[in-house]
């Protein structure tokens, strides 16, 4: 499995906030960090998220509510899972904007369960063919 670097995190930041607008910056390294590193968080040596999508769920999720940057949270998040999804071979094709919109901030007031936001992954993605 193929995962997003804190690098890759900072500079997907920069292209969204220069294609669409808002404030560059980052407010806390460390919240990328958790972010990024929580998808492959064990517990008693136990993977904690084992699909991939509980992993683009707890990756985009991490960015939308930790709030690691200065402006773009929710498109920064949403775009690091989508990304995350698209990295590994599934198609992110069947997602229409509105419903992405509206998910993400589903995701930025209501808090869900990375059950809940995996299963939204599950739904709008084609899994690569074998």
């Amino acid at each position: 499995m193929k995962f997003l670097t804190e690098d890759d995190i900072e500079r997907l930041h920069i292209e969204i906030i220069d294609a669409s607008g808002g404030a560059h910056g980052v407010r806390d390294r460390g919240r990328i960090n958790s972010a990024v590193t929580s998808q492959k968080q064990a517990v008693f040596g136990e993977e904690l998220y084992k699909s991939i999508y509980e992993k683009a769920a707890v990756l985009t999720r991490g960015i939308v509510k930790d709030r690691p940057f200065i402006d773009g949270n929710k498109r920064t998040g949403v775009t690091a899972g989508l990304l995350f999804m698209e990295l590994n071979g599934y198609d992110m094709a069947a997602l229409i904007d509105r419903e992405l919109e509206e998910f993400t901030m589903h995701i930025a007031i209501n808090n869900p369960e990375i059950s809940e936001i995996a299963a939204w992954f599950k739904r709008y993605s084609k899994e690569p063919e074998k």
